[in-house]
């Protein structure tokens, strides 16, 4: 349960009802946000720092968490109409993916919410709430974002339906969509807006999207326009779906992109307008700097909030991610480039921490969207502006990318001596193809080698997380992630590193299964890999194809939109769990249906591997015992 201090006073919070309004005088909010998250005040959670920028620029922001949609809409009318406009979210994760798992079936919890209760929020949470606000205030302008808007802003698969979905601007009503980190394109909507340029004039600002009627599209010189095949065009041919994914993933990843992509929806046009610039580095260290409590609304005292409770003894070091991992959406709504904050405004984060009362020495986390790539960056930056590459690191590490992680050492080293720090353990996901990857460069080697060093002698607190996903050439390629043998090769030094320094540690994989272009023979081949290093794996995700990620478009079109080659996928129940289960070979009641789905798959050869012990031998082999030595690499 976290400790709410009572010596801080309410207002240090956004006000969330009525009463915190009139206790600062506030007849009216400029903004009001309506989110699907509990209200969490810190630089985590994207309502948060959306609140704290709005409130920066001299507005008065007020907070409706988690409203009730089943009632009277009570929640809805209780703070009354904001002076500007109802900024919706659905939260930190799509509404969809917070509720389900990856078998459609009903999450228990809510790690967002108070208690972890589930049933907080609704369903495509940011079209329900935006709905409802267009109806109790039909005048009052509706500007949705958040990451479930943001990935579904044009035409898009929805897994749960199991259908292609329109852009949520068709769907919700709303009236402006703010898709990825939204600071710079809020702020100049609120500059216009306070000089008085009418709402439904906002058409040509970056980072936005919007719906008119054909007839009145909005002009922009200053873009070169490009018409997407359109939603009902999409319903009839996949082709053309996968089409328009490759053209907005690879506008996406340019660190300037100029084109204004549109795409017909019923008899409106859909107008997505080019990404804004990245933060700088002082712009990102000024949107941490903002006055968060760094806790949970006192509303909620008394409970836990799960998310909270997991990042409350972390700090953020960047944002963006080059990794590309086509299932994941971290690039796709945060970007491809990296910005990094100061030393100095993470180390003023952590005075802040250290100095909270019930800090126990221990930081959970010092990473970003991925651990290592603070201060990473292209070595010609005129080279990457020219570049349009989803991923610097698949198939091969760019050669233009500076992979030194001297910064991101130097700052480890920083924190662990401050006074009040005992440990610093590495929670985010670690790429380690950024220091395992083949050089010539030894000063350069030289430096990965550090970093392996200080992370596993320093920085692991027992268990070593890391993600290699597959074992097969033909999927990793699908994944964009690098070959099995590099993680073999970590391992082996991970290893070699803790039998030097006596560490009883362990290098745990992340795995996936039923990706697209996975089948049963690609499955096998990751289970007996994995099972020959000694795993008994536990960290297994079912494949959840996600709005607006590469995978998902595969999944949902059987195509690689990029080369056009038909993927095949597994796409039933049944065949999505008989790949699932392979990795569960050592539970005796799986080995059997283990054991006949490859024989009906016609495999019967890596059907007789399963039935083989760990070691390679068979069974029913005859003959002495104690003539070979036992491999009980398998108990780990």
């Amino acid at each position: 349960m976290t400790e709410i201090p009572r010596d801080i006073p309410l207002d240090a919070w956004l006000p969330t009802s009525r009463a915190e309004m009139r206790a600062r005088d506030w007849q009216q909010a400029d903004v009001i946000i309506v989110s699907g998250d509990a209200y969490v005040d810190h630089p985590s959670f994207g309502g948060a720092v959306i609140g704290r920028l709005l409130e920066d620029l001299g507005l008065k922001v007020a907070v409706l968490p988690q409203p009730n949609w089943r009632d009277d809409l009570r929640d809805f009318r209780k703070l009354g109409a904001p002076r500007l406009f109802f900024a919706v979210t659905a939260g930190c994760m799509d509404s969809m993916v917070n509720h389900y798992t990856a078998s459609r079936r009903r999450r228990a919890d809510d790690a967002y919410t108070a208690g972890g209760r589930s049933g907080m929020r609704p369903d495509y949470a940011v079209s329900v709430y935006s709905r409802i606000l267009k109806r109790l205030y039909p005048e009052t302008p509706v500007v949705i974002g958040g990451i479930e808007a943001s990935l579904r802003r044009v035409t898009h698969y929805d897994y749960w339906s199991d259908s292609f979905k329109p852009t949520i601007l068709a769907d919700s009503g709303a009236d402006l969509l703010v898709y990825g980190m939204g600071e710079k394109p809020l702020t100049e909507i609120v500059r216009l807006l306070q000089r008085g340029v009418p709402f439904e004039r906002l058409d040509t600002l970056e980072q936005t999207a919007l719906l008119r009627p054909v007839e009145s599209l909005p002009r922009c010189r200053k873009w070169r326009d490009e018409e997407l095949a359109s939603h009902e065009s999409c319903l009839k041919n996949k082709k053309l779906q996968a089409k328009n994914f490759a053209r907005i993933e690879t506008e996406s990843n340019r660190l300037q992109s100029r084109v204004r992509f549109l795409q017909r929806v019923n008899e409106k046009m859909l107008v997505i307008n080019p990404p804004a610039a990245l933060l700088d580095e002082k712009e990102l260290d000024r949107s941490f700097a903002l006055p968060y409590t760094r806790l949970p609304h006192p509303r909620y005292r008394g409970k836990t909030i799960p998310a909270f409770e997991m990042i409350k003894d972390s700090i953020t070091l960047h944002r963006g991610c080059f990794g590309g991992c086509s299932f994941c959406t971290i690039s796709a709504h945060q970007g491809k480039f990296i910005t990094s904050r100061s030393e100095s405004s993470i180390l003023a984060e952590l005075e802040q921490l250290t100095a909270r009362p019930g800090f126990c020495g221990t930081l959970s986390d010092l990473g970003g969207p991925s651990a290592n790539m603070y201060r990473m960056q292209g070595k010609n930056l005129d080279q990457c502006r020219h570049c349009a590459r989803p991923s610097c690191l698949h198939p091969a590490v760019c050669a233009n990318l500076d992979t030194r992680h001297r910064p991101l050492i130097n700052l480890y080293r920083k924190v662990s001596g401050h006074p009040a720090v005992r440990h610093v353990h590495i929670g985010s996901g670690l790429r380690y193809d950024l220091f395992m990857h083949p050089t010539d460069d030894k000063e350069l080697a030289a430096d990965h080698a550090e970093y392996l060093e200080e992370l596993v002698t320093r920085h692991v607190s027992g268990r070593l997380k890391v993600a290699p996903e597959h074992a097969s050439d033909k999927i990793l390629a699908l994944m964009r992630k690098p070959s099995f043998a590099m993680f073999r090769e970590l391992k082996r030094r991970f290893e070699q590193i803790c039998r030097e320094h006596n560490l009883n540690q362990q290098l745990i994989p992340y795995l996936i299964s039923g990706h697209p272009g996975c089948g049963l023979e690609e499955m096998a081949e990751l289970a007996l890999k994995t099972r020959e290093l000694g795993y008994r794996v536990e960290q297994v995700q079912l494949f959840t194809p996600t709005p607006m990620t590469l995978a998902a478009e595969m999944y949902a079109t059987g195509i690689d939109p990029h080369s056009g080659r038909p993927i095949a996928c597994a796409t039933t129940d049944h065949l999505r769990e008989e790949q699932h289960r392979l990795l569960f070979w050592y539970r005796p009641e799986e080995l059997p249906k283990i054991v006949r789905s490859l024989h009906a798959a016609g495999l019967p050869c890596l059907a007789r591997q399963f039935n083989e012990k760990p070691d390679g031998r068979n069974k029913k082999r005859k003959g002495k015992r104690g003539t070979g030595r036992r491999n009980d690499r398998n108990r780990h």
